[in-house]
C-alpha cells in the first residue's frame, strides 16, 4: 500500500516536473530565442497613431470676400445590423428615399447589406453620392427623421446617424468659376486655381503616434512622435467681386439674346495686369460639379485655352507698328473697297466691298478697312517688321498668367506665300491667338508700351508663419515708346468716339473717354470661308488719359437677327455695359465732353489731352468738389474750412495727364498734410509752401515717403525722394539690349 503510494506520489511530481520543464523550455523559446518578433507584436498593440487633418487655405477676392473655404459637411450612414434587429428596414428605406432622393433599389440594397462570407449584416454604410457631404439644412431633417423614428418605436438605436466632416464650400456658386476651379467630395483638386495652387493650399496633415495599455490609457514610457500640422496657404486674389458680377450679369444679357456656342470676357487693371475678373459662358457650379444636369462644355476655360482667328481686333498689333515706325500719316489718302497683291490672283476686299471712296488713312481704322491694314502693314511696315512686332506683343508665347492649361498662340505665314502675310494684317489667315495674349497686348497700348505678365494672385499668406507673398507687377518688355502708345491709343479713341463712321461707337460711354477696336473673324469651314458663322469680338480700354480697365468680350458664333452684325453690334453692347458699371464703382470721376458741333449730336469729341486748372478760390469746398469730379480732375482737399482760400496749380495753369489739384480751405491748430507720395518735389514745396510749414528734403525724384513732426514749434514735414524709371515706379523693365553693329 505505502509503495504504490510512493509510486503515485513519484509519478505526480514527475508530471509537475516535466510540465515545469516543459513551460521554461516555452518560456525561454518565447521570451529569448522569439522574443524580438514578441517585442513587435506586443508593441504594434500598444502603438496608437491620429491624423490631424490639415486645414484647406481659404480663397479670397482683392476686398476680403470668401471665395472658396473648407466648412462642416455630414455624411448620412446606416447600420443594416441594428436595422434588422429592430424591424424598421422599410421605414429607413421610404425615409431616406424621401429625405436624399436615392433610388429606393439602392438603399435597400445598402439597408440589408451582408458580409459575402459569414452571411451576417453589415455595421455601416455611406450613402453616396446623395448622402454623401450635405450640407446642415439637410442633415438637420436626416436627424429628425431618425429621431423621430426612436420616438415612434421606443427604441435608442435606429441604425441611421451622421458623420461630421469637411468639404469645400464656394459661397458664390458660379461666380468666377473658371478662375477657382474646383475639388471633388474626396479633396482631390480638379481645375482651376485649386489645382494650380494645390500644393499650397491643402497644406500637411499632422501626426500623432503614442503608447497606451488595453484600456487606452497611456504607458509611463510611452515612446510618443508628433508631427506638427501644416494648415494651407490663404490666397488673396486680384479679382474684384463686384466687377466680376458686372461682367457676369451682362453676358448672361448677351447669350440669353444670341445664344451663341460660348461668350469670354476678360477684365484686366493694364498698368499692373491684375486680372479684375473673368469670366465663361457657358458656366458651371462648382458646389454641384457632380450634377449631370449641368453642361460638360461650361467646365471649359475659353479665355485662356482656346485659339481662334481674332479678326479685326489684330489690326491694333498694326496700326501700334505703323505708329512707333512713324509711317502712318492720319490724312494721307487711299483708295478703299480692294486691292490687289502682287503674286496673289485675288482681290482682297474691305467688308464693303465697294469700299467708301478715297478716304484717309485715320477714317479707314474708324470704319475697320482692311485695305487701310493691309498698306500698313503688308506695304509699309513689311513683312518682317510686322511679324517682329506680332512677338514682341507676345503672340507666339504664353502670357505666363497662373491658371492651369494656358494654350500659346500661333502665327505662321509662309514667308513665300504673299496673300497669308498681306492677311495677317488685318487678322486672318494664319493666325490663331487666345483671349488672354490679345487682353495682355492692348494692356501695353493703355500703359505705355509695355508687355506684361498677367496674374490673378494677389497675395498669398502662411498661416502657420504669417509670412506674406505679394505678387508684382511684371515687365516683359518694352514694345512700343509712350509717345507710340499714346498717339495708338488717340487713334482707337476716335473708332469709340465717332458715333457715325467709327465700328466701335456702341462701346461709347457718357463721360469717360473710350479707346478700343471692333473684331468680326468669319469662320473656316474646310477650305473656305462660312460667312454664316463668325466670332464677334471687342476690346478696349478707358480712361484714355488714365486707364484704369481693359476688357475683352469675345462671342462665338451668335446667332439671330444682330447676331451676324459683327463685333460692334454685339460685342461692343457688352463691354459697354461692363466699363459704365466699373469705372464709377472705382472711384473714377468722370470727364466733360463736348460735342464737335453744337447743332449735332450724333459725332462726340474725345476730351482734350490737356486742360487748364479752374478757377476755385472763394467758392465753397462742396462747390469746388463738386465741380471737379463732374469735369474729371484729380484732386484733394486739405484742411477742415468751408471755402476754398487757395488752390495748387493756380487758376489757369496747364495741367499734365492725371495731375491732382489741391484745394487749401481754413487751417485749425496743427495744418492737415496731405499725402504726397507719388508728387514731385516742385509740386510737394508748393503744397507745403501754400500751407506755411516747415520742409526737409532728402534723395533725389518722386516723393516715396513722408514724416510729420515739430521743430521749435513749428510743423516740420519731411519728403524722402527716389528715382523712378521712365516706364513707372517700382516695376522693373528688363534691360534692353543694344544692338551689334552689322559687320
Amino acid at each position: 500500500m505505502l509503495k504504490r503510494i510512493k509510486l503515485r506520489t513519484l509519478f505526480i511530481g514527475g508530471c509537475i516536473t516535466l510540465f515545469f520543464l516543459v513551460l521554461v523550455a516555452r518560456v525561454f523559446w518565447v521570451q529569448v530565442l522569439n522574443g524580438e518578433y514578441w517585442q513587435e507584436k506586443a508593441a504594434a498593440q500598444w502603438a496608437h497613431s491620429a491624423t490631424i487633418k490639415a486645414v484647406r487655405g481659404e480663397i479670397e477676392d482683392r476686398n476680403g470676400n470668401v471665395l472658396a473655404s473648407d466648412v462642416p459637411a455630414y455624411t448620412v450612414v446606416v447600420n443594416p445590423e441594428v436595422i434588422a434587429e429592430q424591424g424598421i428596414g422599410q421605414e429607413v428605406i421610404d425615409g431616406l428615399h424621401a429625405l436624399l432622393g436615392k433610388p429606393v433599389d439602392e438603399l435597400k440594397k445598402l439597408v440589408e447589406a451582408k458580409d459575402e462570407k459569414s452571411g451576417k449584416y453589415l455595421k455601416n454604410r455611406e450613402i453616396r453620392n446623395e448622402g454623401w457631404k450635405i450640407n446642415k439644412e439637410l442633415k438637420d431633417k436626416v436627424v429628425a427623421f431618425y429621431e423621430e423614428l426612436g420616438k415612434k418605436h421606443d427604441i435608442r438605436e435606429t441604425g441611421v446617424g451622421v458623420v461630421t466632416e469637411q468639404k469645400r464650400y464656394y459661397p458664390k456658386d458660379t461666380l468666377a468659376a473658371h478662375i477657382l476651379g474646383y475639388t471633388d467630395r474626396d479633396g482631390k483638386a480638379i481645375m482651376g486655381l485649386e489645382k494650380y495652387f494645390d500644393k499650397q493650399l491643402k497644406g500637411t496633415d499632422g501626426k500623432l503616434s503614442y503608447q497606451s495599455d488595453g484600456k487606452g490609457i497611456k504607458l509611463p514610457n510611452s515612446q510618443d512622435t508628433y508631427q506638427p500640422v501644416v494648415n494651407g496657404s490663404n490666397f488673396k486674389l486680384t479679382i474684384d467681386s463686384t466687377i466680376q458680377h458686372y461682367i457676369e450679369a451682362a453676358m448672361q444679357k448677351a447669350y440669353d439674346k444670341y445664344r451663341p456656342k460660348s461668350i469670354s470676357v476678360i477684365a484686366a487693371d493694364p498698368n499692373t495686369m491684375e486680372i479684375l475678373g473673368l469670366a465663361n459662358m457657358p458656366t458651371f457650379n462648382p458646389n454641384k460639379f457632380w450634377d449631370p444636369n449641368q453642361d460638360a462644355a461650361g467646365f471649359y476655360n475659353h479665355a485662356i485655352k482656346s485659339r481662334y482667328e481674332p479678326g479685326s481686333t489684330f489690326k491694333i498689333v498694326t496700326l501700334a507698328g505703323a505708329v512707333e515706325e512713324k509711317l502712318f500719316d492720319p490724312n494721307a489718302k487711299f483708295q478703299s473697297g480692294s486691292i490687289r497683291i502682287k503674286g496673289y490672283s485675288k482681290a482682297l476686299h474691305d467688308i464693303n466691298r465697294v469700299g467708301w471712296g478715297t478716304i484717309s488713312f485715320l477714317e479707314g481704322v474708324k470704319r475697320s478697312s482692311n485695305v487701310a491694314f493691309v498698306k500698313l502693314g503688308y506695304e509699309m511696315l513689311g513683312q518682317e517688321r510686322l511679324l517682329q512686332y506680332i512677338n514682341d506683343f507676345g503672340f507666339n508665347e504664353k502670357t505666363g498668367i497662373d491658371l492651369p492649361g494656358e494654350t500659346i498662340g500661333i502665327v505662321n505665314p509662309d514667308p513665300s506665300i504673299a496673300a497669308e502675310n498681306a492677311t495677317l494684317a488685318y487678322g486672318h489667315g494664319k493666325v490663331l491667338v487666345t483671349p488672354i495674349q490679345q487682353l495682355t497686348a492692348v494692356a501695353a497700348i493703355a500703359n505705355g508700351g509695355k508687355l506684361m505678365v498677367p496674374h490673378v494672385v494677389k497675395e498669398i499668406t502662411d498661416p502657420n508663419t504669417g509670412k506674406k507673398t505679394v505678387t508684382q507687377p511684371e515687365v516683359v518688355r518694352q514694345v512700343i515708346s509712350k509717345e507710340s502708345a499714346r498717339e495708338t491709343g488717340s487713334y482707337l479713341e476716335q473708332v469709340v468716339a465717332d458715333q457715325v463712321k467709327g465700328t466701335g461707337r456702341h462701346a461709347y460711354i457718357e463721360g469717360y473717354r473710350v479707346a478700343g477696336k471692333t473684331g468680326t473673324a468669319i469662320k473656316v469651314r474646310g477650305t473656305d470661308y462660312d460667312r454664316n458663322k463668325v466670332l464677334s469680338s471687342f476690346i478696349g480700354y478707358a480712361p484714355v488719359n488714365d486707364p484704369k480697365i481693359a476688357v475683352i468680350v469675345i462671342i462665338d458664333e451668335p446667332k439671330g437677327e444682330d447676331g451676324g452684325n459683327g463685333g460692334g453690334a454685339v460685342a461692343a453692347p457688352v463691354f459697354q455695359e461692363i466699363v459704365s458699371q466699373a469705372l464709377p464703382y472705382m472711384g473714377v470721376p468722370k470727364a466733360s465732353t463736348e460735342t464737335a458741333d453744337s447743332t449735332s449730336k450724333t459725332v462726340k469729341a474725345p476730351a482734350p489731352a490737356q486742360r487748364s486748372a479752374p478757377d476755385l478760390t472763394g467758392k465753397t469746398m462742396q462747390a469746388a468738389r463738386q465741380l471737379l469730379i463732374d469735369q474729371g480732375f484729380d484732386f484733394e482737399a486739405v484742411g477742415e474750412g468751408t471755402t476754398v482760400v487757395s488752390q495748387y496749380p493756380e487758376k489757369g495753369t496747364p495741367l499734365a495727364s492725371g495731375q491732382r489739384i489741391y484745394l487749401l480751405s481754413q487751417q485749425g491748430d496743427k495744418p492737415v498734410i496731405p499725402d504726397l507720395k507719388g508728387q514731385s518735389l516742385r509740386d510737394a514745396l508748393e503744397v507745403l509752401s501754400l500751407l506755411k510749414v516747415g520742409i526737409a528734403v532728402e534723395g533725389e525724384g518722386y516723393v516715396s515717403e513722408q514724416a510729420q513732426g515739430l521743430k521749435n514749434g513749428k510743423t516740420l514735414v519731411t519728403l524722402k525722394l527716389n528715382p523712378v524709371n521712365e516706364y513707372g515706379e517700382n516695376i522693373p523693365v528688363p534691360a534692353v539690349e543694344e544692338e551689334k553693329p552689322e559687320e
